[in-house]
């Protein structure tokens, strides 16, 4: 044996507390992962809702431009039968309206229903034209928001994998420690949130806050909106939904769902809180610098203090 390969020191097994701040960090980066997924998965949805609706309204156009031109055909035959079809008309059947209505020296050989037709007709057709353009444009950004929701869905799978492995290489006991950890923070958060009688910020936020409590110990799981699993903005927008109030299905989007409270004191029960700097991670306010949420994969809906979210609080909405 050389000197080095002697003197070398075997690796060191990383300690609990190592593995667990290092799956922690990773179940963060999944939730981050997790709201631009949602995020991609939202846009996804409205994008098809959109196309279908424009494709409807291109196949009834074309229906109606059908059933005009049919009309103008009409015309022409009627004419036909009367000693001829008017050159005007004849041209328009076998030319391009644009092209024949730009012409201003045509207008005046024709008679004010074949005009009324024929503009009929123009408008028509661009406006098809314009459907079919938004359409195609649409598609594309379908195509690409695909493409970004499976990157998003790999990323979140690739952390959640990599914490996985992290927690294996722990013995049976040490993970058993890690799980009795979790579970007394969990009863002693809900110890103090239940203990203070905090009022709600409306009415809504009260139903919302209730639906939630009646989801307490159900699963995380990432891009879950209820009710038999859920990710953080999952449970928030299944709660206020509870209560007759529509929010954004993104922790970022709910931002915007109401009026933002900047202090911890004036925060009421309901209220959507939000933590991190870039806004990935949200629950619902329970009273006693508590929050209610489903934190992240490997927990359950549960209360937990505001102090160990992870991430600073940013501030409060009132819905």
């Amino acid at each position: 044996m050389s000197s080095q390969a002697a003197n070398a020191a075997p690796s060191e097994k990383p300690s609990k507390d190592e593995v667990k701040a290092k799956v922690d960090k990773l179940y963060e980066q999944a939730e981050q992962a997790t709201e631009k997924y949602n995020g991609a998965k939202e846009k996804q949805e409205k994008l098809q809702k959109e196309i279908s609706t424009i494709q409807d309204n291109v196949a009834k156009g074309q229906q109606e431009l059908n059933e005009l031109r049919d009309g103008l055909g009409s015309m022409a035959s009627a004419q036909y039968r009367n000693g001829g079809i008017d050159p005007s008309v004849q041209l328009f059947l076998s030319a391009d309206p644009d092209d024949y209505l730009d012409k201003a020296s045509t207008l005046d050989q024709l008679s004010a229903q074949q005009v009324d037709a024929l503009k009929e007709i123009q408008g028509k057709q661009r406006e098809l034209a314009q459907q079919r353009s938004e359409a195609s444009e649409k598609l594309e950004d379908l195509s690409a928001t695909r493409t970004e929701l499976g990157k998003k869905k790999k990323e979140v799978q690739g952390k959640l994998s990599s914490a996985q492995k992290l927690l294996n290489s722990l013995t049976a006991a040490e993970k058993a420690e890690i799980a009795q950890e979790e579970s007394r923070a969990t009863r002693t958060s809900e110890r103090e949130a239940l203990s203070v009688n905090v009022p709600a910020g409306s009415g809504r936020a009260a139903a919302a806050f209730a639906a939630a409590q009646s989801k307490i110990g159900t699963p995380y799981v990432y891009g879950a909106t209820g009710p038999s699993s859920f990710d953080c903005s999952g449970l928030t927008s299944w709660a206020y939904a509870q209560a007759g109030v529509g929010i954004p299905r993104t922790s970022e989007a709910q931002t915007g769902a109401g009026t933002r409270i900047y202090s911890m004191s004036q925060l009421k029960v309901g209220d959507l809180v939000f933590f991190f700097n870039d806004l990935h991670h949200v629950g619902l306010y329970a009273g006693n610098g508590q929050v209610l949420h489903a934190p992240r994969t490997g927990t359950v809906v549960r209360y937990e203090s505001m102090n160990t979210i992870g991430g600073p609080f940013m501030f409060g909405v009132r819905v």
